[in-house]
């Protein structure tokens, strides 16, 4: 029977992906996490995690190297990254795994699994559902049995949201219980100098800053950004930034132009650390038309920034309307450009949604939801 009370550390492989996309810096974070709290943390993907920065203890990572091979049209890398968890097990004794994303990740944990079971070695494997892999890979029949597959055989399945939870159930054959454990945000992240240059060059005159940050592909919805901003900034002065690159990023750029906001837009590109651009920020837009949990508008909230976003997934159980931030319907500019007038043409407005954003934000703190993960760990190890 598992002890509640049990603080022997555990040996978890992580894998993820390694980049800034929310699933990367969440598994980053819940490793670097574990670590400070003694566990061993492993972190097995192709590229040493964006968010892992120096060296940390008790955190090691392994590289998942990809060789091109004449057969295949593409790298083989699923095969390879079971070969790497069954290596990295083996030597370092692991507890368990912990998959973020469905695919490659738990159906490589679950060839993994397999292979130790054959040596006489069981080492489960926890599945943690982040979004693309079901609201976006789910709609393709052609990977739902997979998916279904590898969700079933998971010894623990999570979700980031009731929203994503329901999806998963409704878009595949998942027959087992999906337990909904949050993102988070650490608030040592934000215990930084706020970079008042930056932001008297952004806004000399000290206009108020909209700020997006983002993928920039299609479903972020970041033209709905420039069109909602044009019409702030027909009433107000204001300024725009925009975070991150994509697909969609020309396409807002030429409307900006179009619409005569461009020289009050500004786009950064991927930055390091997109903390800096939010606390010089005043308000923060995510008109998403699908979002599992929308961990940037937590960050936004986190830094005391109000959000104005749409009703997309599982935004509204990050955003409480009215409190945190206000939010809109899919695809309705008008209603995004008034609820962004509402709270910047009233500075003691604006200054309470901020600090009710950053009370709000409280709810999703590392220290309430590392404990979390660590309960469903001991359970599924028994200890």
């Amino acid at each position: 029977m598992t002890d509640p009370n049990s603080t022997r550390p555990m040996r978890i492989g992580i894998v993820c992906y390694p980049t800034f996309g929310g699933s990367g810096v969440v598994a980053t974070e819940l490793g670097k996490g574990l670590a400070a709290k003694g566990h061993e943390i492993h972190f097995i993907t192709y590229d040493q995690p964006a968010r892992l920065g120096s060296f940390h203890a008790n955190v090691f990572y392994h590289e998942v190297r990809v060789l091109d091979y004449p057969l295949f049209d593409y790298p083989p890398y699923e095969l390879v990254l079971a070969s790497k968890l069954v290596e990295v097990t083996r030597q370092h004794q692991l507890d368990l795994i912990h998959a973020h994303y469905a695919i490659p990740h738990a159906s490589a944990a679950f060839t993994a699994r397999a292979i130790l079971e054959q040596e006489g070695l069981r080492v489960p494997y926890i599945t943690t559902l982040h979004g693309t892999d079901i609201t976006l890979l789910g709609r393709d029949p052609s990977f739902e049995p997979v998916i279904s597959f590898a969700i079933n055989q998971s010894d623990a399945v999570t979700a980031v949201s009731e929203s994503l939870k329901d999806d998963t159930r409704h878009l595949f054959g998942v027959n087992r219980e999906i337990e909904v454990v949050p993102n988070f945000f650490c608030p040592n992240h934000f215990a930084i100098p706020v970079k008042e240059d930056l932001r008297a060059a952004i806004a000399p005159a000290n206009e108020p800053i909209i700020t997006h940050i983002s993928n920039f592909r299609p479903l972020k919805r970041v033209q709905d950004v420039v069109q909602a901003f044009a019409r702030v900034r027909a009433a107000q002065p204001a300024k725009l930034l925009f975070i991150g690159d994509g697909p969609e990023r020309y396409a807002a750029e030429v409307l900006a132009e179009k619409l005569g906001v461009h020289r009050d837009t500004l786009f950064l590109g991927k930055v390091k650390n997109p903390i800096e651009a939010l606390l010089i920020s005043d308000l923060f837009m995510l008109p998403s038309e699908s979002e599992s949990f929308g961990l940037s508008a937590l960050e936004a909230m986190a830094a005391g920034v109000p959000v104005v976003a749409s009703t997309a997934g599982g935004i509204s159980e990050v955003v409480e309307d009215g409190v945190a931030g206000i939010l809109c319907p899919i695809g309705d500019v008008d209603a995004l450009a008034a609820a962004a007038l509402h709270l910047l043409s009233d500075p003691e407005r604006l200054e309470r949604f901020s600090l009710q954003a950053l009370q709000s934000a409280d709810r999703f703190h590392i220290e309430r939801v590392l404990p979390e993960y660590e309960r469903i760990y001991r359970r599924v190890l028994n200890f």
